[in-house]
């Protein structure tokens, strides 16, 4: 009694620490997505000169992170919507939608008059109904310097049958979020999660709402027991009885002043429907201790349903963070979930019938030549890691890092002949064919295959952004196939430096501190009135540091050093831009 008295008393103060801070958020967060929402009405006003559907064949979507790829209901396609891009000085948001046709391995893109607005880390859902409807909730909107965010709330629908675009205004929704987690299942939308971030503070969530979609109505659900600490980015899967799966997922908590420590979270939850069917349903926390092999920590995996009662997680990054540096290890592996079972356990592709006869005929020929070492690779008895360096046009050396499930380290081992004229008909195996590792790729499932989009991997300050399609037969699990490659060495990344070298003879060799605000005092006895350029009549905040950034990016690398981290140095001139405006108006 005594227990579960503390703990009540626990979760109430959690609930309103959690009111406190969101508060506050809210409110800092209010002026700068106020001057985002100019920017925002900017692209609406291009939209709305949309007046007709198009559907025309065209190239591949070019690269992008956090968009959603879902499969059609009823059709052979797959829809992508939405997404970002970022150079290495600009990001880009995206609101177009694009259909693959699977079996013509095409792609079209549909423009629809009055879309969603430009929008990442938003999520989708597909429900059979009247054709089929792709629902869209939140997501965020971000400056062009990437320092500053919008928040979406709204709630829209895509008819697929009229390809027609309807948004859909509800009262008592969640609030603005990225990052969350939505499914459908048994005539309801369930959202769960997701994160709000202003230039200065950030919360997370763990509430859960639940969108009626016959009463198109919201309501906010509130199980009884201790559920999933706040997060973002987890694994959510509805199970055949109309409950939940939560697994995992990213949060941070701020330890002091502008230091925050990341948590990756390897929990996992049941939410339960107590009273499905009633007027009113009861829904229950409780925690699973899944059996089998878990997946290693990690965020940024992805997540899709596939066949017999399972649920699949791919790849994900694990950061390892030092003192001044974020390093991450970048996975492509494949976990599944047996739903009925609550058992985790890694994927092993088998390779296509003629290769699992060379492996067997490879293995008996170990059998009678035990002494002879000409055979340098025992059967695998498990995932084997590859490393492979690729040199991008500009010089710089990208290394990635490759999971190999058994079955492929083995033939990895044994390049014959059959191997090779296997490549030549199309069939290339193992390490050649399936997708480099990644954190953020999209997935979807169709007729039981698997189809993974882009994603992202870093190397050093560089992200590489992936537009490649890979796709898997989740029954035979023989090999990956390649329907759309990408080249990272291609990929476009620009570097604040490359234009602070420019207009280097401006700057005289001052040397700085090791504080942001050292350096701002400094700089202001060195340069004067151009310290603070002037504030236009009307600007916005995030006007201001887009027009004056070049300038204070040479202060902050002039002060910093050349040896200092170009994302340092941009997030410095940023700061210090930030400061002038707010002294200037």
């Amino acid at each position: 009694m005594g227990k579960k008295g503390k703990r009540d008393k626990k979760g109430k103060g959690a609930e309103k620490t959690l009111a406190k801070m969101e508060k506050k958020v809210s409110r800092r967060a209010k002026k700068e997505e106020e001057d985002l929402e100019a920017l925002i009405a900017e692209f609406q006003s291009l939209d709305a000169k949309k007046t007709q559907v198009i559907e025309s064949s065209c190239p591949p979507p070019s690269p992008r992170l956090n968009c959603s790829l879902c499969a059609h209901p009823e059709r052979d396609e797959l829809i992508l919507f939405g997404g970002e891009y970022f150079n290495g000085q600009k990001t880009y948001l995206y609101n177009d939608l694009y259909i693959y046709h699977i079996r013509k391995n095409s792609w079209a893109k549909l423009d629809i008059p009055n879309p969603p607005p430009r929008r990442c880390a938003h999520q989708a859902a597909v429900v059979p109904t009247a054709g089929g409807q792709l629902w869209i909730f939140g997501g965020e909107f971000a400056s062009p310097n990437g320092e500053q965010f919008y928040h979406y709330k709204d709630l829209w629908v895509l008819h697929l049958a009229t390809k027609t675009w309807e948004q859909i205004k509800a009262p008592g929704g969640p609030s603005g979020r990225s990052g969350h987690r939505m499914v459908a299942c048994k005539r309801q939308l369930i959202i769960f999660g997701g994160f709000h971030e202003s230039a200065r503070d950030f919360i997370y969530y763990n509430d859960v709402y639940a969108f009626n979609l016959d009463s198109f109505t919201w309501s906010r659900l509130a199980p009884a027991g201790m559920g999933p600490a706040p997060r973002s980015g987890c694994q959510m899967t509805p199970t055949p009885e109309g409950n939940i799966i939560i697994y995992g997922g990213y949060s941070k908590q701020r330890i002091k002043k502008d230091v925050d420590k990341g948590t990756l979270h390897t929990d996992m939850f049941l939410l339960k429907a107590e009273g499905a069917g009633k007027e009113e349903d009861r829904w229950s926390w409780s925690r699973l201790s899944p059996s089998g092999v878990k997946p290693t920590p990690r965020s940024g995996f992805s997540v899709a349903a596939a066949p017999n009662n399972r649920c699949l997680l791919f790849g994900g990054v694990h950061d390892e963070e030092e003192e001044e540096s974020l390093e991450g290890d970048f996975f492509n592996d494949i976990y599944f979930y047996d739903l009925g079972k609550s058992r985790w356990f890694p994927a092993q592709l088998k390779g296509p019938k003629s290769e699992r006869r060379r492996r067997r005929r490879g293995r008996q020929a170990e059998a009678e030549a035990a002494g002879e070492e000409q055979l340098q690779l025992p059967p695998s008895q498990g995932p084997l890691e590859m490393v492979k360096e690729l040199v991008a046009e500009d010089g710089t050396v990208m290394t990635i890092k490759q999971v190999i499930p058994g079955a492929a380290a083995d033939k990895d081992g044994s390049g014959s002949e059959e191997e090779e004229e296997e490549e030549e008909e199309g069939g290339a195996l193992g390490q050649a064919v399936e997708p480099c590792p990644r954190s953020s790729a999209m997935l979807a499932v169709k007729h039981g295959v698997l189809y993974v989009y882009g994603g992202m991997f870093e190397v050093g300050d560089r992200q590489v952004t992936l537009s490649d399609l890979h796709c898997l037969d989740l029954h035979r699990m023989d090999q990956w196939k390649v329907l759309q490659d990408t080249d990272p060495k291609t990929q476009e990344w620009l570097e604040e430096s490359e234009s602070d070298e420019e207009e280097d003879d401006d700057v005289e060799g001052a040397e700085g501190g090791e504080e942001e605000e050292s350096s701002e005092e400094e700089s202001e006895d060195e340069e004067g009135e151009q310290q603070h350029p002037a504030v236009q009549p009307g600007e916005a905040q995030a006007q201001y540091v887009a027009r004056t950034e070049q300038h204070w990016l040479r202060l902050a690398r002039s002060h910093m050093g050349p040896e200092a981290k170009d994302k340092k140095v941009l997030k410095v001139a940023h700061a210090m831009a930030k400061t002038s405006y707010e002294d200037a108006i």
